[in-house]
Order: structure tokens, then C-alpha cells, then sequence
């Protein structure tokens, strides 16, 4: 075997090249040779043969080089993939093009072992059904003359010109089974066999397998083919009856084909002499996919079916035939399809006004309808269907087939009710779940009244904003009230997961106003939100909605008893204790604010906030999905519960599907069909605006983002080398818990790195000046920041490093402040205070405790000094300054260390954002399953240049 770098490829597809079979088929020939009568290319480990070929077009041998299959399949493929590139041969472009047949023939699973006429083990590319054939002939006619070269011993004449041309089609068969028989040379192979020899790399000599390898191929890639015509005959009752008669074809000319009573009887036919023993064989290895057709043996004619056996065939004996290469032809009656279709509230009609369908507990039937050809048979045909008992039924007037599937339907049509929620789901994908599995399910008054309801919960109807509104909603707030207000009057909840800062807060302090209008849906409000949006909802409540009573739940003294109009304020942290108290309280509405928090369904706090009844429920998040679309579960199946399904059943539905999609897609393909249809289902309950949207914030200034790449200092440099070395050799000799610990330990200690060495180092008095190319741009870039009088916010995910940075700045004479998760709330409202009112032009920030939540738009500047490896939450978190309120434009700056494991993430953080906008991945805990190897190449330090 000669390994053949890349670059070797590259220059030996320039040359002509040339095929010389051998046996078994792997043992064949490339030949690389100048068509210019030049010396052939040189490779390390190969050298020329003595012998040469002769040209179609010429008459004297050439010197070649020779490479076996095995060896010349990556030059090939190169040459496939850059044709019309600079200097690729058409010679050897046009075999990578038979290359190309080969491994989708391969890929197809179109292998078969047999026995080389020299009585070799060889496996070869079959079966060949007719667009393979076709292809396989375009192919060979579209040869350059240079491919047609052939093997020239000694000083013979080359054979005629002709003669090569018209063996060229056996020329490039005979490749694509070289191929064939070079790539399933592994263990596999004798598994799949149950013989040795069909795995070595060696030819073995095993000439008493042939009658083996025959008996397999018969009916599937040489002799004869049988196929069943399923027939209709009349039974002594005048109702029909099945039979079966087999049908043989030619493999090489499918045109030919005769009844096998015609084959035994000796009528004349074009099949030859052994046709009949390989008709016995092929029907005995149909015998052993569906055993019925044992009866036909041993002289294969014809066969009489009971209404058992044709039921078989009729449900699935039919497909696994088929899947063994014996078709199954059915008559003309089968053209008329009989087929069960689910349909909804086919007992009763719809209620005038569906929302008292929607806010109660009552149920929708559900039950299979059968059809044929589409149109809808009535009760009394359906009766007849399921009494008949037989696969034959007359239906209409003319007989139709009827398989044990659609029979055990037409008995059994009544189905387990639909909820209200269920039944919305089903009017907004067209599936029902039935037995596990996805049914489409036929339009009916029901599905189109749910349709026309939330069509009108677009929010674009308009809701005239509460009197008692002191501010002027814009006018997606106008129309995000208008969504809202229809939503919670339907008795449905609904996630508002507008962008950060495009007044979230508003929009739902101007829904509670407007329930208090109307006696039905009057009653306080419960909202729970991060302990730092405390005071920022009583500030808004106070200046938005003023006299409308505002409680804390919070603290010390906490109560709700006599609370039965305002707003109650209260932490996750404190609902999860109290949720039992909160829970037997009457709530008009409860409101989870950056929902984000209650992501995870299983947590402690997920699980409190459902222990809280409320006749309106209400999400708000600007990231609906972070990690995964089980986040979107655990929103939707709090704010309408039972719309998703279950957390297993939405997980079978919709994520395995969606993923499985994706993979097979490919990076940047877009969302699959499950995904749209997940939209639509999704869509209705999820109110999205983007600040970008056409409408949403024209008043809001333009944010320009960049990625500053900062080069490593000499001891940065040291330091992360050493560490990829020592802890990469730890990881390799780990499995497990501890080798995930290792990992994250890994991706830790360089982004620390990155950072300073101080940080990662953990110094006590460190000298901090001149040793972090970060650190020397965030200078640069302050220095530039406050000469113009503006704002910076500085975020970091490690309260370590902030610290350093206030100290840095400290000494510089730079004021500066720092906020982290152990900020108390009250010095956290005099921070923004004091950063609001332009005291500190600096302020540091934890990215985790500070990323949502927090109004700072004085800053005009944002500084992600490290990456959180998630796109959301680096957005909600440059959101604290490009929000209503900001004037200036916002400029955001993202440090990223050249050469590192940052600058690769960095690029791979482009690619999180296709499905839903939101779905990532879950940062360095997902880089702990990549493998060593993978691992290696993403922390390994590469030059800048």
C-alpha cells in the first residue's frame, strides 16, 4: 500500500490514466502515464513497471507508472471533485467520475460475494437495476481517448481501435467492481458472509464457494428475475379470490418475460436452457422471506391464497418481498386506494364561539374515516367494510383490497379524545399522535374554526391601550398588548420573547390594566423575576401604571394575605420556598420574567412555579431557546400546558426528528420539514421581534460589532502550550467523569490564560502591566472611550479577573466599578444609579449575574473582554446598553486571543444560530464528548499568521 499525501495526489492527477483488470477484480491496475510521450510521474514507494500500454490513438508502448485500486482511489476521487481545476487530466477526471459510481453503488449497499472465473474471492457491484445501467453506458461513451489505453506486453501491435471501443463498457464495469472488491476488506465482511476469504486483502483461492456465490445471485443480479402477479379469479360463492402467478424475466434484457407455467411447459421462450433451475432457486429464496410461496415448489405455476395468506401480502409480506428483489404486481383493481384517515369532531359541530371550547374541559372525538380515492365513504359503507371480514370487498359497486391495517380500522374507528390544547396542536400541524405514530389527519369544521381563532392572535387586530396607561405604546407595543390581551382571553398563555430592551415590561403592565377593565378577567398580578429586577418592575409599575398598588413577596415579613388587585413582586428563589403559599392564593395572571430561568423542566424551581395556579400565564424572554429546544418545552408546557405533549413525547416528536434532519442536511442548510412544521405549531404562542425588524425600534441607534484579535505575549504563549501538552496527555489516559473534569479543567485554564496569566496563575499581588495582550487593547481602547466622553461596560464571565481589571484600572487613575452575583440588591440599584448618571464611566461587569435585567444605557461602548460560548447570552448582555432608552450608537468589542481555542470557537459560535434564531450548543460542557484527537486540534496554539 503506497500512502499518497494530498499534494502527490494533486500532481498525479495531471497525468493520463488508464485501467488494466485483473483477478479477482481488487488485484486491477492504474496505469499514470505522459500522453506526451514523457517519463511517467515518480511517487515514494511505487516505482514504474517494465511493461507499458499502448493508446488508442497510438502505436508504440509508453512508460507508466503503476498504483493499485486501492492506491489510486484518493487520487482519483481529487480528480473528481476538481475537474476543469488547474491541470487536472480529463484522462483521470473521467475515472474519478466511474470512482464516484462505484462508492454510491457501495453506499447503496450494491455489493454481492462471488468467485472470479480464476476461482478467487471477489465481491463486485450488483444489483445493477436499469438508471445504474444507464449511467454506467453514458459514462463509458463519454471516455477520453486517453482512458481507453490498454496493457501492451512486449512488443505486440496494440489491437484494433475498434475492438478497444467496444469492450470499454466491460472496461469500466470491470473498475467499478475493482472498486467493489477493495473496500469491504474488513471484519465486517466475514460477518456478513459467514467466510473468511471475503474479508482478506490477499486473493484466496476458493473455488468450491461458487455454487454458493450463484445460489445467492440468482434472481438478483445474474440469470432470471421472478416477480408475482397478484390475480383475481372468481370463488364458488361468486366472490373473488387471490392467486399468485409467477412471472420470469431476463436480467440482461427485462423485455423478456413469460408466465413460469409457459417456462415449464416448453413453450418457446428466449431465456436459455437453465432458466428453469434458476426460476426453483429464485423462488426458494422468496419461500424464505414469506413461506406461502413454498407451495409453489417444486415446479413453480400457480398459487391459490387464502383470505389469510392475501391479507399477509396485502400488509407487509408485499414490502419485505420487494426489499429482496421479488416485485409484487397487483391488478387493476388496486388502483382504487381504500385508506384511513384520522378526523376530528366528526360527532358533533363546532360551538358558535370556540373560546368556550378553549377556557373549559371538554373534549373533541377523534376517530379513523376511511376513504377511497380520497373521497369519504359514509357510515353504512364504512359498516360494510368491517363486517366484510375479507381482503376483497365490494365498495361502490367494484371490488377493492383491503389489508389487515385498514381493516382493523374500519372495526375499530373510535380513538382516544382530544383535549382542548391537543386538539388546537392537531389544527396547527395537520398530525395527530396515534399508537406512537404520526397521522394526517382530514380538514374538518373543527381544525379550520381553532385555525380562524388564532388567526386573529397575530396581534396585528388593535386593542385600544388601557386609560389608565400613563405612557404611548409604539406600535409593535400596541400590537404585542393587542397578541397578549387575545391570548389570555382565550384562556391560553403565551411566551412575549421580544428582544432585550424593546420594553417587555410595559407591554405587560399595560395587559394587567386592561384586565382590570373587564370583571371576568380582573385580579392581581404575580410576578417572578432575578432578584436584581426587583426594583427596576416597582419603578416601572410606580411610573407606568401610577396607583396601582405594588407588593414585595420578599424578605422578612413577607405575606399576600388581602392582596386582591396590583402587582405582587417576588424572586425565583423565594417562590421556590413559598410556592405552597403562593399556590393557595387567587392570581389573576402570573408572569415569569426572563423565563430563561425555569428552562430546565426538572429543577426545583421549574416545579414550584407550576405548583401556582392563575388563569393567565405569561413568559417573557428575550431567548426563548439557549441550548435546545427542550428549554422551548419547558416554557410552552408551563404557559399552555399540554400543547407540546410530554417532555418524552416532545422529545420523540419533535427533537430526535429535527436533529436527525439537521445532521443529514448538513451546517447551514436550513430547518428541515419537522422543524417548519414545529414553527407552525410553536408560532401562535411565541410573540418574536427583533430590534432589527422592519417597524420594531427605527428610533434605536445602529450597534456595530467587532471581533478584535489579540495577539498572546511570550508568556501567555508558554504558559497555554504547556498546558495543552501536560493536561492533553492526563486526557488521553482518562475515560469517563474524571477525563469531562479534565476537559473542562483544559478549556478552563486557557481561556484564564487568554485572559492574563495573574488569573490563571492566581497570583496575590501581581504585576499586571505588560504581560496580556488583552489587557494592553482594553487600555487602548478606554483611553480612546473616555478621551471622547463616553461609557464603557466591561463584561467578564470570572469575578477573578474583574477584580484584577479594578485594580488595573485603579491604579491607572481610571474610576471604575464592579458588579458581581454577591452585589446586594440595594448596592446594585445605586451602582446603575450612579453609572446612569455618568459618576463612573467604567463599569465591570460578571457576565452571568449582570447579562439581563440591568438598563445601562449611558454606555455607548461594550467590552467583552472573555466569550461565554453562547451567542445568546452575549447579546441579552450587550443588551444592558442597545435598548429603548439609547441615543448614541453601540459600539461592542470582543477580545479574542489569536491562535487559540477562542479563535476557534469563535468561528463555530457563527454556526449556532439557524434553528429558531436561539438553538446552541451548551458551551464546554458539549466539547467534553469530542475526542482526543478532535480535542487536540481545537486548544492546540497555531500561529497568528
Amino acid at each position: 500500500m503506497v500512502w499518497i499525501a494530498r499534494e502527490h495526489a494533486g500532481r498525479l492527477a495531471r497525468y493520463a490514466v488508464a485501467f488494466e483488470p485483473g483477478d479477482p477484480a481488487r488485484t486491477g491496475r492504474m496505469a499514470f502515464w505522459d500522453p506526451e510521450g514523457g517519463d511517467p510521474p515518480t511517487l515514494p514507494g511505487a516505482v514504474p513497471a517494465e511493461a507499458g500500454l499502448v493508446t488508442a490513438r497510438g502505436r508504440h508502448p509508453v512508460p507508466v507508472l503503476w498504483l493499485s485500486v486501492a492506491d489510486a482511489l484518493p487520487v482519483l476521487a481529487l480528480a473528481r471533485r476538481e475537474y476543469g481545476g488547474d491541470g487536472v487530466h480529463r484522462a483521470a477526471a473521467f475515472w474519478g467520475a466511474a470512482t464516484a459510481l462505484a462508492l454510491h453503488l457501495a453506499a447503496r449497499e450494491r455489493l454481492l460475494p462471488g468467485v472470479s472465473d480464476g476461482g478467487h474471492d471477489a465481491w463486485r457491484a450488483g444489483p445493477l437495476d436499469p438508471a445504474d445501467m444507464l449511467r454506467l453506458r453514458e459514462l463509458s461513451a463519454a471516455a477520453p481517448p486517453e482512458a481507453l489505453a490498454v496493457p501492451a506486453p512486449g512488443t505486440a501491435l496494440p489491437p484494433p481501435a475498434d475492438r478497444v471501443l467496444r469492450a470499454f463498457v466491460e472496461v469500466v464495469r470491470a473498475f467499478v467492481d475493482a472498486v467493489a472488491d477493495t473496500l469491504p476488506r474488513t471484519a465486517a465482511a466475514e460477518a456478513a458472509t459467514g467466510r473468511a476469504a471475503f474479508a482478506a486483502t490477499a486473493p484466496q483461492h476458493v473455488p468450491q464457494l461458487r455454487s454458493w456465490a450463484e445460489e445467492i445471485a440468482v434472481g438478483v443480479d445474474c440469470g432470471v428475475r421472478v416477480s408475482l402477479s397478484v390475480r383475481l379469479a372468481e370463488g364458488a360463492d361468486g366472490a373473488p379470490v387471490g392467486e399468485v402467478v409467477p412471472l420470469v424475466s431476463d436480467l440482461a434484457d427485462p423485455t423478456v418475460e413469460l408466465t413460469a407455467t409457459d417456462l415449464f411447459d416448453g413453450a418457446p421462450h428466449a431465456l436459455g436452457p437453465v432458466a428453469q433451475a434458476d426460476t426453483v432457486r429464485a423462488v426458494r429464496r422468496a419461500a424464505t422471506v414469506w413461506e406461502p410461496l413454498a407451495r409453489l415448489l417444486p415446479v413453480p405455476r400457480r398459487l391459490d391464497l387464502t383470505d389469510e395468506e392475501f391479507g399477509q401480502l396485502l400488509g407487509g409480506a408485499a414490502a419485505r418481498l420487494r426489499a429482496h428483489g421479488v416485485d409484487v404486481r397487483w391488478p387493476d383493481e388496486a388502483r382504487r386506494r381504500l385508506t384511513a384517515r384520522a378526523a376530528v369532531g366528526a360527532d358533533r359541530t363546532p360551538p358558535a364561539d370556540m373560546r368556550s371550547f378553549l377556557g373549559g374541559d371538554g373534549t373533541v372525538d377523534l376517530r379513523w374515516q376511511l376513504c377511497l380515492d380520497g373521497e369519504s365513504l359514509t357510515e353504512a359503507e364504512t359498516e360494510a367494510v368491517a363486517a366484510a371480514g375479507r381482503p376483497v370487498v365490494r365498495v361502490r359497486g367494484e371490488w377493492t383490497f383491503v389489508g389487515p391495517e385498514l381493516a382493523r380500522k374500519a372495526r375499530n374507528r373510535v380513538l382516544p379524545s382530544l383535549t382542548a390544547v391537543e386538539t388546537l396542536a392537531v389544527a396547527l400541524t395537520g398530525y395527530a399522535e396515534i399508537d406512537g405514530e404520526q397521522v394526517a389527519v382530514t380538514d374538518g369544521p373543527w381544525l379550520r374554526a381553532l385555525r380562524t381563532l388564532l388567526a386573529d392572535s397575530t396581534g396585528e387586530e388593535h386593542v385600544e391601550q388601557p386609560a389608565a396607561l400613563a405612557a404611548t405604546l409604539r406600535a409593535y407595543q400596541s400590537r404585542g398588548l393587542a397578541w397578549l390581551a387575545r391570548m389570555t382571553s382565550l384562556g391560553l398563555g403565551g411566551c412575549l420573547a421580544d428582544d432585550m430592551g424593546l420594553g417587555k415590561t410595559v407591554q405587560l403592565i399595560a395587559l394587567h390594566l386592561l384586565r382590570q377593565e373587564h370583571a371576568g378577567s380582573r385580579g392581581p398580578t404575580l410576578v417572578v423575576c432575578p432578584a436584581s429586577l426587583l426594583g427596576n418592575w416597582e419603578r416601572e409599575i410606580r411610573r407606568f401604571a401610577p396607583g396601582t398598588a405594588v407588593r414585595r413577596f420578599h424578605g422578612a415579613g413577607r405575606g399576600v394575605e388581602g392582596v386582591a388587585d396590583g402587582f405582587v413582586l417576588t424572586t425565583y428563589g423565594t417562590m421556590r420556598l413559598d410556592a405552597e403559599r403562593l399556590g393557595g392564593h387567587r392570581w389573576g395572571m402570573v408572569v415569569a420574567d426572563e423565563a430563561q430561568h425555569v428552562k430546565n423542566a426538572s429543577s426545583a424551581t421549574a416545579r414550584a412555579l407550576r405548583l401556582i395556579p392563575a388563569h393567565a400565564r405569561i413568559a417573557l424572554t428575550g431567548t426563548p431557546v439557549e441550548n435546545g429546544l427542550s428549554e422551548l418545552w419547558a416554557l410552552l408546557d408551563w404557559t399552555t400546558p399540554g400543547l407540546l405533549g410530554t417532555q418524552g413525547r416532545f422529545r420523540r416528536r419533535w427533537i430526535a426528528p429535527i436533529e436527525a434532519e439537521r445532521s443529514a442536511a448538513g451546517a447551514g442548510q436550513g430547518p428541515g420539514a419537522t422543524a417548519e412544521r414545529l414553527a407552525d405549531l410553536v408560532r401562535p404562542f411565541v410573540l418574536r421581534r427583533r430590534k432589527s425588524d422592519p417597524g420594531v425600534a427605527p428610533e434605536l441607534p445602529p450597534k456595530t460589532e467587532t471581533d478584535h484579535p489579540v495577539p498572546l505575549t511570550a508568556e501567555q504563549t508558554a504558559l497555554y502550550e504547556e498546558q495543552v501538552r501536560a493536561t492533553m496527555a492526563e486526557i488521553r489516559s482518562t475515560e469517563g467523569i474524571a477525563r469531562s473534569g479534565l476537559v473542562l479543567k483544559l478549556l478552563t485554564g486557557l481561556k484564564q490564560i487568554c485572559n492574563h496569566p495573574a488569573q490563571f496563575l492566581k497570583e496575590e499581588e501581581p504585576k499586571l502591566a505588560g504581560r496580556s495582550g488583552k489587557l494592553a487593547l482594553l487600555d487602548e481602547l478606554l483611553d480612546t472611550i473616555l478621551a471622547e466622553d463616553g461609557a464603557a461596560l466591561v463584561f467578564t464571565q470570572y469575578v477573578a479577573m474583574a477584580r484584577l481589571l479594578e485594580r488595573h484600572l485603579r491604579d491607572r487613575g481610571i474610576t471604575a466599578q464592579l458588579l458581581h452575583g454577591g452585589t446586594p440588591l440595594p448596592r446594585r440599584e445605586e451602582m446603575v444609579r450612579r453609572f446612569q448618571d455618568g459618576e463612573v464611566p467604567v463599569f465591570l461587569l460578571s457576565l452571568k449575574a449582570a447579562g439581563t435585567g440591568l438598563n445601562l444605557t449611558r454606555a455607548d461602548h461594550v467590552v467583552h473582554y472573555d466569550r461565554w460560548w453562547n451567542p445568546a447570552v452575549e447579546a441579552q448582555a450587550t443588551d444592558r446598553a442597545h435598548r429603548i432608552g439609547q441615543t448614541r450608537p453601540v459600539q461592542v468589542h470582543r477580545m479574542i486571543a489569536e491562535g487559540t481555542v477562542e479563535d476557534r470557537i469563535a468561528a463555530l459560535m457563527e454556526t449556532k444560530r439557524e434553528l429558531a434564531d436561539a438553538v446552541v450548543g451548551s458551551g464546554e460542557q458539549a466539547l467534553g464528548r469530542l475526542g482526543n484527537d478532535e480535542l487536540a486540534n481545537l486548544v492546540t496554539l497555531r500561529s497568528a499568521g
